[in-house]
């Protein structure tokens, strides 16, 4: 049997980074909804922020669901 290392780094490569990148977003998506919430108790609006906390949470399921075609397929 002769491991391909080659092909191992890189898949172990991209799926670092796409963990890290997919962690990053479900965090900026938290961040927002706390940004809601805080703009709340002041009185303020922060519509921004939960439209672009929502957005991150789509990507995050985009990429979720893409990763899950790519298995199945």
């Amino acid at each position: 049997m002769k491991i391909d290392w080659a092909a191992l780094g890189s898949v172990f490569g991209i799926s670092l980074v796409v963990s890290v990148a997919l962690v990053a977003l479900f965090t900026l998506g938290i961040n927002g909804l706390s940004r809601q919430e805080r703009a709340a108790a002041q009185g303020r609006s922060a519509t921004m922020a939960v439209t672009g906390a929502y957005a991150c949470f789509a990507a995050c399921v985009a990429a979720v669901g893409y990763g899950i075609y790519l298995i199945v397929a």
